[in-house]
């Protein structure tokens, strides 16, 4: 026979674990990996590209999406843009917008 307070405990214990969270599959460190050939590692530019790092988030968020529509003019970010969701973009966005600008 279970006893209840076990099963009430057992249940608090899965809710709490990290098994029960949610936690994203790709991190805006990850994703934002991709943006280094370009912009530098970590979105500092030594290429003379603009630097992504230290930027506004909402800023950073605003391009992408802009990039994305088609409302900026780009060579190749337009197509780029495309493959990352807003929930990706948001995650790019708070990643480099937290680096170290130097």
């Amino acid at each position: 026979m279970i006893r209840p307070f076990s099963s009430v405990l057992g249940l608090a214990i899965a809710l709490v674990s990290p098994a029960g969270a949610q936690v994203p599959s790709t991190s805006g460190r990850n994703l934002a990996a991709g943006c280094a050939a370009c912009h530098g590692t970590n979105g500092v530019s030594r290429a003379g590209m603009p630097n992504l790092a230290g930027r506004d988030r909402s800023e950073l968020a605003r391009l992408m999406q802009e990039f994305r529509a088609g409302k900026r003019e780009a060579t190749v970010m337009h197509q780029i843009a495309k493959g990352y969701t807003d929930e990706q973009i948001e995650a790019i966005a708070t990643y480099l917008s937290a680096q170290s600008a130097r």
